[in-house]
């Protein structure tokens, strides 16, 4: 009971190693579904469940079966973001329309809309799983601007699977190769960076085009003047 309370919700090893397959699941669930969940570790949860199953139980490090650990995570990331499609469907746009709130904004459903339209349904619901926070958001947001629900299904099918599975084979074929245990901190370190770098990427981009934009407009003004 002590150690349950003393996890780090944060800390992808404290996670796995307190809650187990079980709350691994539960994790990949919330993460993909639910949107309280966008702060949770999903890529490197994968991962370490994925190293675990391919090492031995010891002392605070788990072991997980790697058919077992397959099959749970694939199918929480696909319902996961069924329901999160389905809650964004019922909701409609009053969901991100609160106020005094930095997400749950209006604003937020048109940017996603407006990627939606930019990339297309199917690429936009595959890409927007290996993004942090994105993968929670994209979900509810494609169903308040109607993406069609055949449409998202077959998507987050795919995305689901790519997702799930890649990134848990991927720890597994390295837990396999080195010991996991020695690595761990440096590991799990390179995957959350690893996740960062498309948020990065698109925050230097908008930055970078909200100056050519002040630069055109200041350009503007000085010739009108």
């Amino acid at each position: 009971m002590s150690a349950s309370l003393a996890v780090n919700v944060l800390d992808p090893a404290s996670l796995t190693a307190t809650f187990g397959l079980t709350g691994l699941i539960l994790v990949v669930f919330a993460e993909t579904g639910l949107l309280i969940g966008f702060f949770l570790p999903g890529d490197s949860l994968l991962f370490l469940a994925g190293a675990y199953s391919a090492t031995a139980a010891t002392g605070d490090q788990p072991h997980f079966h790697i058919g077992a650990v397959l099959v749970g995570v694939a199918v929480a990331a696909i319902l996961g973001a069924q329901v999160g499609y389905l809650i964004g469907r019922r909701t409609g746009p009053r969901l991100f329309n609160r106020p005094n709130s930095r997400l749950f904004k209006q604003e937020n459903v048109l940017r996603a809309q407006e990627f939606l339209e930019r990339y297309g349904y199917g690429k936009s619901i595959i890409l927007a799983r290996f993004v942090p926070i994105v993968r929670t958001f994209m979900n509810p947001v494609a169903g308040v601007v109607g993406v069609p629900a055949r449409t998202f299904l077959v998507y987050n099918v795919i995305g689901g699977l790519v997702w799930s599975l890649g990134v848990t084979l991927l720890g597994y074929a390295l837990g396999r190769a080195i010991p996991i245990d020695r690595y761990i901190i440096p590991v799990t370190l390179v995957i959350v960076l690893l996740s960062a770098i498309p948020v990065l990427r698109e925050f230097a981009k908008r930055r970078g085009a909200g100056g050519r934009h002040s630069a055109v407009g200041r350009a503007g003004d000085a010739e009108g003047s």
